[in-house]
């Protein structure tokens, strides 16, 4: 049995639109936002899901109802681990401003590695792979228990999220995994006796582009 894991960035925001970080505050999404989020929920009208999970982040929980209004007896987890990392002080800003301090392809490494204080005060990279290596292992554990009554149809988990946070989450299965995530982008992780493997990574059905997905940096290593 493979329980299938779809990890779905939210859709764009008026701060994704201008270039902004966004990380712990939040803006709403924007007419082309909602309309891709509405394109990306029909793609995964087809699914039958059997749990779903997002951040607390408004601009995650607007991309999960929406999806879930093809869905609309499946109840709707808040797990406020999902959330964005925390930049800080950067936070509204331009992207250009916090790259002028520390460039996002030197940034996102020590992030992953766990090594990172954190930028403008803002959450330190131990804390922020710790929960995210907490809520992939909560997610996992709950619907991969095969030996459970009813486990055989509890097969299809969906996960609303950000773009750094599922990031870590598909990086931490595999390195390759870290690419840039464009908004309302679906991602495919399958975990077949208790092994977890990255199928595809930033695929952008609402087809959006990689305008508001920053950049992978090469060779960004996590540590097991």
């Amino acid at each position: 049995m493979t329980l299938t894991i779809t990890l779905v960035r939210h859709g764009q925001t008026y701060l994704n639109a201008r270039r902004h970080l966004q990380g712990s505050c939040d803006s709403p999404l924007t007419r082309t936002g909602r309309a891709g989020v509405r394109v990306t929920a029909q793609h995964l009208a087809r699914h039958d899901l059997a749990a779903a999970y997002c951040s607390p982040q408004g601009r995650a929980v607007l991309t999960a109802m929406e999806i879930l209004r093809h869905h609309p007896d499946l109840p709707l987890t808040v797990d406020p681990d999902l959330r964005e990392l925390s930049f800080g002080s950067f936070e509204r800003r331009p992207e250009a401003v916090l790259d002028a301090v520390e460039p996002w392809a030197e940034l996102v490494p020590r992030m992953l590695a766990g090594t990172h204080p954190g930028v403008g005060g803002g959450e330190r990279g131990a804390d922020f792979m710790a929960r995210v290596r907490a809520v992939s292992a909560r997610v996992v554990a709950a619907h991969d228990d095969a030996s459970r009554p009813g486990a055989a149809c509890d097969r299809h988990v969906l996960v609303v999220g950000h773009g750094l946070t599922l990031g870590a989450w598909l990086a931490t299965i595999d390195p390759s995994g870290l690419v840039a995530l464009p908004n309302a982008s679906v991602s495919t992780v399958e975990v077949t006796d208790g092994v977890a493997r990255v199928v595809a990574a930033g695929v952008d059905v609402a087809g959006h582009g990689h305008g508001t997905a920053r950049p992978a940096p090469a060779g960004a290593a996590v540590p097991a």
